[in-house]
């Protein structure tokens, strides 16, 4: 029985829908910045948002990644308004990257078992942690409004990291952070390659949940427990056999 449980988030343990493409999303991200005083048209808003986020990705420093860079998105969205003359903190640049991602979501709920299995691990005596490829702006509340921010012993977001898994460098940091025995410690994720190629990299068990929003498995799945269904409550029962 493992001692550390390491979680990936949305696919895994959270159920998510957004589209950053659709028409309506950068209309009212258009409005919002223009009634701050950043005058934008959406296909202007759309195309510097892109062009800022990738610069924010070729800016991260080297030394923080070595395949994976992650930005910090916030940045972007006060970007968006100090080039044209706003001046703009991080509390704003945070709320207006929060709203951006609430009329992004078409929505978002905890997959059926999560709690089940958060109980399964604390009752034996195990420790979970986060270890997310995502932005702390968006995923801080809404795992705090899923009632499951408390569950983790850590809360481990890429953003926060400047690099994202599959890097190595991502899995190194929890593991020496919190002095975690690799052979005491599983990787529990939905991608195949962020999650278990790369936990498996990084010297860690893995166990594979196929669920709705899984990339198409292509090539070898490195795992030592395969969940095709996508069932948590196939996971408790893997793990923990006497459940």
């Amino acid at each position: 029985m493992y001692k550390n449980y390491i979680f990936d988030l949305y696919g895994t343990l959270v159920d998510i829908s957004t589209n950053e493409y659709k028409r309506s999303l950068w209309k009212n991200m258009a409005l919002i910045y223009s009634m701050g005083g950043a005058p934008y048209k959406p296909a202007e808003l759309n195309r510097q948002f892109n062009a800022y986020l990738k610069e924010q990705i070729d800016n991260v420093p080297k030394e923080k990644y070595t395949t994976h860079p992650e930005p910090r998105i916030e940045y972007v969205f006060q970007r968006l308004y100090t080039e044209k003359g706003v001046p703009c903190d991080m509390a704003l640049a945070s709320a207006t990257g929060r709203t951006f991602r609430a009329l992004s979501m078409k929505y978002i709920r905890l997959y059926d078992g999560v709690h089940e299995l958060f109980d399964a691990i604390h009752s034996h005596g195990g420790r979970a942690y986060l270890l997310s490829n995502a932005q702390r702006i968006f995923t801080e509340p809404e795992i705090r409004m899923l009632g499951i921010y408390d569950e983790f012993e850590d809360v481990m977001i890429s953003s926060d990291d400047g690099c994202a898994k599959p890097d190595i460098m991502f899995y190194k940091r929890i593991l020496e952070k919190h002095s975690l025995d690799p052979a005491e410690s599983i990787m529990i994720g939905n991608d195949y390659i962020t999650d278990i190629k790369g936990s498996h990299e990084a010297g860690l068990d893995s166990l594979y949940l196929h669920t709705n929003i899984s990339p198409e498995i292509k090539g070898e799945l490195l795992s030592k427990y395969t969940v095709m269904s996508g069932s948590i409550f196939e996971a408790i029962g893997l793990l923990f056999p006497e459940e």
